[in-house]
């Protein structure tokens, strides 16, 4: 398993629960008995369906009890959080052929459920720096075409990142393997939420593609998001989505035939590309589908660092406040689940403005909880 660098907040403001998170913190010595893995719950078709608010926790703390313990403090304190939500590389998950790792997410999984709050993961298929790979080493070999291929931002020509080559036969029939043996152990826990798939834009690679890896690329990347319904048939999955413009018609409605939900990697209140609408021969963007979408297939953005900061991904937008960026994902997009990145300069805003009333008067926070009619039915 990857090391965990540890970083604790030593804010006045999470001082003072210090003995919350003390009580927290001896949870994780008796959480793993009292909510055990595979707890069954959800039956025949029905959905396990707790839509609300979410902490997309940092990645590097997701294994780090000190951090962890002041998370749950918060979430604990803030009743519109249902839970929260990590991303897992399939490196981390899969580290040799058929050898499973699922420790952090069976460890984070009944700590949660020990405080009557919920896991959502996100299946990260894209690192975003080139220290990391989002594959396993035995998936970098010749067979798999050496697994990922580095990726640079828009008019930039040194790579930030590697994507996975999903386009790959051998990359997608092992990752539909991983989803199998995800959704076999955790499908049927009550307090497993939810499982998605990372962002649709490859990024710019470096090295140019040829047409027919790229319609192979999204068109396996549909296969899994299929895969995954079927493997998760009582959960919620969802794909975020946000480029290329080109494929959004079609997937779409491919995610709205087999049930899966519209995800979206960023929220940004003004961004040109994802809010176009209507332009004579340009394709919308993917803003435009929520609104399509919304009571027919679960709809989940996510607030990432960026959004805080700026209401543009070319920056040339302006701060928005976190009302703000609630508003628009309640009002505009529709949201089911709000998934909320804890970047460490605004989260504690973030926190203040879940505890308004208008977040606090029912178990959704506010956001759309009817059942969307692509599940038979529902659960709580």
């Amino acid at each position: 398993m990857n090391t965990i660098n540890s970083r604790m907040n030593t804010s006045p403001s999470i001082a003072v629960k210090q003995i919350s998170i003390i009580l927290i913190t001896s949870l994780f010595f008796t959480c793993m008995v009292l909510v055990p893995a595979g707890t069954a719950h959800a039956t025949g078709n029905a959905v396990k369906w707790h839509p609300g608010h979410y902490y997309a926790i940092m990645e590097w703390g997701k294994n780090d009890p000190a951090h962890l313990a002041q998370v749950y403090s918060e979430i604990l304190t803030t009743p519109a959080l249902r839970g929260i939500q990590i991303r897992y590389t399939w490196a981390e998950l899969e580290p040799n052929w058929g050898v499973y790792d699922f420790t952090s997410i069976d460890q984070r999984l009944a700590e949660l459920a020990a405080l009557g709050k919920r896991l959502i993961i996100l299946l990260d298929t894209k690192t975003y720096n080139t220290d990391t790979f989002p594959v396993p080493d035995y998936v970098r070999k010749e067979r798999f075409e050496w697994g990922s291929f580095a990726f640079s931002g828009h008019n930039k020509t040194v790579a930030k990142g590697y994507s996975t080559k999903l386009w790959n036969p051998h990359v997608h029939d092992r990752l539909v393997e991983l989803i199998s043996k995800l959704g076999e152990h955790y499908n049927a826990h009550p307090y497993f939420e939810g499982i998605g798939l990372s962002e649709t834009s490859m990024g710019h690679p470096i090295n140019a593609l040829s047409n027919i890896k790229v319609d192979d690329y999204y068109n396996n990347l549909l296969s899994l998001n299929q895969h995954m319904r079927r493997h998760f048939p009582n959960t919620m999955t969802y794909q975020n989505t946000n480029h290329p413009r080109w494929i959004l018609e079609k997937f779409a409605s491919e995610l709205k035939n087999m049930g899966t939900a519209l995800g979206g990697p960023d929220t940004y209140i003004e961004d040109p590309s994802l809010n176009l609408k209507d332009q004579p021969y340009t394709p919308d963007g993917v803003y435009s589908y929520y609104a399509k979408l919304s009571g027919i297939v679960p709809l989940t953005p996510s607030v990432m660092h960026k959004n805080y900061t700026n209401t543009r991904h070319d920056d040339r937008g302006y701060n928005p406040t976190v009302p703000e960026l609630l508003s628009f994902a309640r009002n505009t997009l529709k949201a089911n689940y709000i998934f909320w990145t804890r970047a460490p300069k605004h989260y504690e805003e973030v926190l203040q403005v879940l505890n308004w009333r208008a977040q606090t008067k029912d178990p959704a926070g506010g956001l759309d909880s009817a059942c969307p009619a692509a599940y038979s039915s529902c659960v709580d």
